[in-house]
């Protein structure tokens, strides 16, 4: 099984990118907020940390984001919970999914959170600055202390661009990002 992990800064479009390669897909935001949604103890860990903030289940996200703004530690403690759970979920994942020939992890913090194995495939996305900023000023439009938060946990876009094996250029047009996938793709499967 190839493991192709899908690197970049946020809002540069890498879930975008990972849905085009046509294999299944480990999303770790997705597998947050399933968390968050359905996972008892989980919010039971939150609730006894953060009494103030996490009132009931499931956890809303108004909640964490209020959790995180309160103290610039709780974003770490927050994570000390989840985390696991995701890794847990990937395990899952990669287990359900060990006949295909590739999987694809998209996983915001992969390389930050030593997720990464030593076979591993990293994709860097590289997006125009400009249209990573009006994305960003879309999501976190009334969040911009959020977002700093997330910055400053992230590894240095250029060490990321640097330690990749391929980089996608994405201009967020379909077409042209299956072209650049599917280029990419091919050379994968060749040197496999």
């Amino acid at each position: 099984m190839i493991r192709i992990a899908i690197l970049g800064d946020i809002g540069s479009g890498k879930s975008f990118i990972a849905r085009k390669f046509g294999y299944p897909v480990f999303n770790a935001d997705y597998e947050v907020a399933k968390i968050y949604r359905k996972n008892w103890k989980c919010y039971c860990k939150l609730k006894k940390i953060f009494p103030t903030y996490i009132t009931s289940f499931p956890v809303k996200k108004k909640e964490i984001i209020k959790v995180i703004l309160a103290n610039r530690n709780n974003l770490n403690k927050i994570n000390e919970i989840v985390h696991p759970q995701v890794r847990a979920g990937l395990y899952r994942f990669v287990k359900k999914n060990y006949t295909k020939k590739i999987i694809i992890l998209d996983i915001p913090l992969f390389m930050e959170n030593k997720m990464n194995k030593k076979n591993d495939i990293l994709i860097f996305i590289d997006s125009q600055k400009k249209e990573v900023r009006k994305r960003l000023k879309k999501k976190f439009n009334k969040n911009r202390e959020i977002l700093k938060k997330f910055k400053k946990l992230q590894l240095a876009l250029e060490i990321k661009k640097k330690k990749a094996d391929y980089i996608i250029k994405n201009n967020f047009k379909d077409k042209s990002a299956k072209k650049n996938v599917k280029k990419v793709l091919g050379e994968i499967l060749i040197n496999a």
